[in-house]
């Protein structure tokens, strides 16, 4: 009775609250109602699924899950769908309570299932999709929960799929080419807060620290842990600071200035790009941060 009398109130606020959200929760594609929490799971879900489902992504290009609150029309959407697409490793942790609160009858799918999973301090690490055999196991996860849902169109599923994995090969492939025009010893990099830990271990890559020393970009850093880092990188010979789309480069500018480095702006972490941008797919991502990476530090 909690649930429905929650659930009831929510859908009163939705005509509120709704229209001054930034987040519209709009469909696209006709079928069942599938929700995907962010822009990686949306991008991978319409590369399996195309139009043949009426695709919903809670968070828009440019948005960090981290910071995400479920409106009511949120609540309403996931009430009503079918299938619920979820990151899980703590990335999109604010789902649990909004499927409670929402009711229906929606398979909930982590299509992180099968990643191995790094950790940072004791921390897992969510930002799996960095590393392009990881999102190869995101795919598989999303076609079998995709042919659960819809069993009618499962070789269209599969089809898919599989075309996608043949192209995160080849993205794969060209990105290591990328990479490996960057001197070894100039393989050595400093971000805003460690989003590239899978990146970096995949292609040969060394971090040497974060201006925001967690994988939660709202952590804070200390005047000691900024000095400590500008030493380090004065030390270690880092030829830049890499900050990323979704975070005020504020703190990275000044600590490049102080560094004597370059600051390079503008990398893809917690979220995709937006339409045209040539980061608004995994593939596309993958392959915008490695050329910004390697033009910095050739």
């Amino acid at each position: 009775m909690r649930r429905l009398t929650l659930f009831a109130a929510m859908l009163i606020l939705t005509g509120l609250l709704g229209a001054c959200s930034g987040d519209g929760n709009d469909a696209s594609g006709s079928g069942i109602s599938v929700v995907a929490t962010t822009t990686q799971i949306g991008s991978l879900t319409r590369e399996v699924a195309h139009d043949r489902v009426a695709l919903t992504v809670l968070l828009k290009a440019g948005a960090d899950a981290h910071d995400f609150e479920p409106n009511p029309q949120t609540v309403k959407t996931i009430h009503h769908a079918k299938l619920v697409l979820r990151n899980g490793l703590g990335l999109d942790h604010w789902l649990d309570k909004t499927v409670t609160g929402a009711g229906g009858s929606a398979e909930i799918v982590t299509v992180t299932d099968g990643v191995t999973v790094r950790t940072e301090s004791g921390a897992v690490d969510p930002h799996v999709w960095h590393n392009p055999q990881n999102a190869k196991i995101m795919v598989d996860d999303i076609v079998a929960a995709l042919t659960r849902a819809d069993p009618e169109n499962a070789s269209f599923f599969a089809e898919n799929g599989n075309a996608y994995k043949a192209k995160l090969d080849a993205t794969d492939a060209e990105v290591r080419k990328i990479i490996d025009e960057i001197p070894p010893a100039n393989r050595k990099v400093v971000t805003n807060h460690d989003a590239f830990g899978y990146f970096f271990d995949y292609y040969g890559l060394e971090f040497i620290g974060a201006v925001i020393p967690t994988t939660n970009k709202d952590a804070q850093s200390s005047a000691k842990s900024l000095a400590a880092l500008q030493d380090l990188i004065k030390a270690e010979g880092v030829k830049a600071i890499f900050t990323e789309a979704e975070i005020d480069p504020k703190v990275a500018r000044e600590l490049a200035t102080d560094s004597g480095v370059a600051v390079v702006e503008g990398l893809y972490a917690d979220s995709l790009g937006e339409p045209g941008s040539g980061a608004d797919t995994i593939d596309g991502m993958l392959l915008f941060n490695a050329r910004k990476i390697a033009e910095a530090l050739k």
